[in-house]
């Protein structure tokens, strides 16, 4: 940690606290989550869930950037230099007035469900997604503390109390560790209503009571639902029938393509329950969907520009036209340009055939000779044949000049003309 400076302290928590850095070399800012337990060797680090978590999904637009990985084998220290966000879900939404607009809460969701679709296709889930964990810069959202992360592959019972309360998904609240993958999505619906509606949709104050507010929002599961979960706990239980107010009763500003996707992720039973890959399909992020296909294909077809330094077309096609309007101005105008044209047929017309009398071919007649307007007349000369450079027919001979000689007058070609 020689080359970084303390900022100041961003957070803690039970087993890390956060601070901000500065690197005394680029003068860039960090986020530092110094872990408070001690580490005997490099591979107990390298074996941190957390650690192989960050490497294994990074990089990705929607999940926290791991920089470095100090680690000082004296003091048995470990530290994890990962981007700088500005602040989290819960900072943002606390002591506002008015919820954030559903374009900004439907631009949010798109990016967590990115990031959990991501986790999972990786066999990865967080099971720790709440406000506090999901952070934002500008309009940016990524997903941080893998802290909590196990495989989705790794065998069950997992630890029970995992997840924060008011975010757990009632397979975790009702089983013995049986839970997978898509408890991750029951939180994050909790976290889209919270978004929506500056509220907790579940404040339960303790497990019984996170069970009796699920129930009271959602209805009494049915038995075969609750059957599921009866086979993997020791105790039974029998919950009293609850129809469930609904959550449209608590969110009238949320459009209804939203509480179907609300709806979807909080299902009870997780069988039922959508997954993140579902849920960048809903209906809900059609405008998302569509920007990035225009996003990416605009990439593609800059990637695949041969010569990208080249004008385009529209400035090709301005040059012609400025070319073509300078070489009209200087060509003086044509006299038939001036005058209106007659109009004609719309369309071809035959023309009607010649009546020849008799069995005359047109080649047998001759064509007259046409008086000169201008010139005196001139008698029709014969063919002449070939007879010899020197030598003249006699009908060359008898033939006098009589046409008058006319000098004309030479024309002088302008720049610019044809």
């Amino acid at each position: 940690m020689k080359n970084y400076k303390a900022i100041g302290k961003i957070g803690e928590g039970t087993f890390s606290e956060v601070m901000k850095i500065q690197n005394l070399r680029d003068g860039n800012h960090y986020a530092c989550k110094q872990m408070k337990q001690r580490f005997e060797s490099i591979e107990q680090v390298n074996n941190l869930r957390e650690i192989q978590a960050l490497r294994r999904l990074n990089p990705h637009p929607n999940i926290l950037t791991l920089h470095q990985v100090v680690f000082d084998r004296k003091s048995g220290s470990l530290a994890l230099i990962c981007e700088l966000m500005d602040m989290n879900i819960y900072e943002l939404i606390r002591g506002r007035r008015h919820p954030l607009s559903e374009k900004k809460v439907r631009h949010y969701m798109y990016q967590l469900c990115k990031s959990l679709d991501h986790m999972h296709r990786n066999g990865i889930f967080h099971r720790d997604v709440k406000p506090e964990n999901i952070l934002v810069k500008r309009d940016v959202l990524k997903l941080g503390d893998f802290g909590s992360c196990r495989s989705v592959y790794s065998k069950q019972p997992y630890t029970e109390y995992i997840s924060t309360r008011w975010y757990r998904a009632p397979e975790c609240l009702l089983t013995d560790g049986f839970y997978g993958f898509k408890m991750d999505l029951w939180s994050a619906g909790c976290v889209l209503y919270e978004m929506a509606s500056l509220q907790p949709l579940f404040p339960g104050a303790n497990e019984l009571d996170q069970i009796s507010r699920i129930h009271d929002v959602m209805g009494t599961p049915a038995e075969k639902t609750l059957t599921k979960f009866k086979q993997s706990r020791a105790m039974s239980f029998d919950f009293p029938f609850k129809k469930g107010s609904g959550i449209p009763l608590l969110t009238t500003s949320l459009s209804p393509q939203c509480l179907s996707l609300l709806h979807a992720m909080v299902a009870y039973d997780p069988d039922e329950r959508i997954t993140a890959h579902q849920a960048l399909q809903h209906p809900y992020f059609q405008e998302q969907r569509a920007a990035e296909k225009q996003a990416l294909a605009r990439a593609r077809w800059k990637a695949s520009a041969p010569f990208p330094e080249c004008p385009t077309a529209p400035e090709l096609s301005s040059a012609w036209q400025t070319a073509q309007e300078g070489r009209k101005q200087k060509q003086p105008p044509r006299p038939e340009e001036n005058h209106p044209r007659r109009p004609g047929p719309a369309c071809l017309m035959e023309l009607p055939r010649l009546k020849l009398s008799g069995a005359a071919k047109l080649a047998s007649y001759s064509s007259p000779a046409l008086p000169s307007v201008f010139l005196p007349k001139v008698p029709l000369l014969r063919p002449l044949k070939c007879v010899g450079a020197a030598q003249k027919t006699e009908t060359q001979k008898d033939i006098k000049p009589s046409l008058k000689q006319y000098r004309l007058p030479t024309i002088e070609r302008r720049g610019g003309g044809d």
